[in-house]
């Protein structure tokens, strides 16, 4: 289980790989003869459809090769658009506190100006605050960036609401498909009424995530920005009145869009939306479990999470400064990836089980996390020592567990075998704790 928060790192099928070793995909230039890969753009005519269908909009472009690059793709789509129509002036972007931190990145990159839209205490876009800021902009407002569901892991009750708040004032809707995962046969983008939105094909439609890429970032659009999709100076795709690339192949990373075309076509509209309430599902289990154990930051106005949660840390670490980051090592010795640390919250764990982990597995974690609040609790009532504790030291390697030098005041069968299950299946951390952010900034040369 890799837990890590609006990362989405879910099951990738082996089914789903086996195109990848094929010459007749692999072996293929981007710049080919458009009659020597009648395969690959059938695949590409087909995937559209489905992914138009998926998101409710009428155009797609496969050319970004990365969530970010899909958003300043879509950006550029508004910001073409705009211009086409005597209203290129429109420069400023709105964005929620609670953004991905890609999103006032992206604002930046295609010219625009940033103005940050407050969100309530229940983690939701603050409607009042969106509203008056979409007035006061108004005669140069370009874009509204929303997440949806939210980075603070909630559906947002009011999402129709500010998508019309903003339309009113003249703007378009950019939906950030991070989530999409929560959203898939549930509802849909253009059903909210964004105007793009994209898709990390990388995180919702099983490409494998993580160590760097590739990733693949398609824009889906609304019919009165299909025009002005990203076009390719030597192969024909995009809108006709698009000039210009956003990355060098037309479509982005494609030999990986084999990969998606298989988990839609296996799992089929049922499949895809027994997934999306899987991972709902999972994230809502893993809060009901651990809401005794540890504060749970957001969840919206009817008690209930998304696809993820932030667990809040803040309060631990002012009492006796285990933090979110202690907790995280911590997670290594029990065999977990740590969930997003201090993202987007400060001190907070972000967890996102999505739909690939089966009840053993999420039981696992729950058993784990209540674990490490049992040690953490050992050193509220004084019986483990600040800053010298089985938290504050993890993770343990298997050279520490096996020197004949033990100097902790704890055993080593407490550090390494924190769970009686982890005696038949354990894994043992490569490195122990080192420095952090310091050793990042400060090499030193070992040999």
């Amino acid at each position: 289980m890799i837990p890590l928060g609006s990362c989405t790192m879910k099951l990738n099928p082996a089914t789903s790989m086996y195109a990848l070793s094929w010459p007749e995909f692999g072996n293929i230039h981007p710049f080919v003869p458009a009659d020597q890969v009648e395969g690959y753009l059938e695949l590409i005519a087909e995937m559209e459809k489905d992914l138009c269908e998926i998101t409710g909009f009428k155009g797609m472009s496969f050319m970004p090769n990365s969530g970010a690059s899909g958003e300043y793709a879509g950006l550029l789509t508004i910001r073409r658009y705009q211009e086409a129509n005597g209203q290129g002036h429109r420069n400023i972007c709105l964005i929620p506190a609670s953004a991905h931190g890609t999103n006032p990145a992206s604002a930046a990159m295609a010219g625009m100006q940033v103005v940050v839209v407050k969100c309530d205490e229940n983690g939701n876009i603050d409607l009042e605050d969106a509203k008056a800021k979409a007035e006061q902009y108004k005669d140069n407002l370009a874009a509204f960036m929303v997440t949806y569901p939210s980075t603070h892991g909630i559906y947002e009750d009011g999402i129709r609401t500010l998508v019309k708040i903003v339309h009113d004032n003249g703007g378009q809707v950019y939906m950030d498909g991070a989530n999409m995962n929560a959203q898939v046969g549930l509802t849909s983008p253009g059903f909210i009424g964004a105007d793009v939105c994209h898709l990390n094909l990388h995180k919702t439609f099983a490409i494998p995530h993580g160590g760097g890429g590739p990733g693949v970032g398609p824009i889906g659009v609304a019919e009165h920005l299909k025009p002005y999709l990203p076009s390719h100076i030597l192969f024909h795709c995009g809108g006709e009145k698009q000039e210009g690339a956003v990355s060098a192949a037309p479509f982005g990373s494609a030999q990986i869009l084999t990969i998606t075309y298989c988990y839609i076509k296996m799992l089929g509209g049922e499949g895809l939306k027994k997934a999306t309430m899987g991972a709902i599902m999972n994230a809502n289990y893993l809060k009901e479990r651990l809401k005794d154990y540890y504060p749970i930051l957001y969840t919206g106005n009817h008690g209930h999470v998304a696809h993820e949660m932030i667990l809040d840390i803040n309060g631990i670490n002012k009492t006796i400064g285990v933090a979110a980051i202690d907790i995280a090592k911590r997670l290594m010795d029990f065999g977990f990836h740590a969930p997003t640390v201090a993202f987007p919250v400060h001190e907070t764990l972000m967890v996102e089980p999505t739909e690939s982990e089966p009840i053993a597995e999420l039981d696992r974690f729950v058993e784990a996390m209540i674990q490490i609040r049992k040690e953490i609790k050992d050193i509220e009532d004084g019986k483990a020592e600040k800053g010298n504790n089985i938290i504050s030291h993890a993770p343990y390697t298997a050279e520490m567990l096996m020197a004949d030098k033990w100097e902790f005041p704890f055993s080593r069968q407490e550090a390494g075998f924190p769970m009686k299950s982890d005696v038949q299946d354990k894994y043992f951390p490569h490195v122990t704790r080192i420095d952090d952010a310091y050793g990042d900034r400060n090499l030193v040369c070992k040999f």
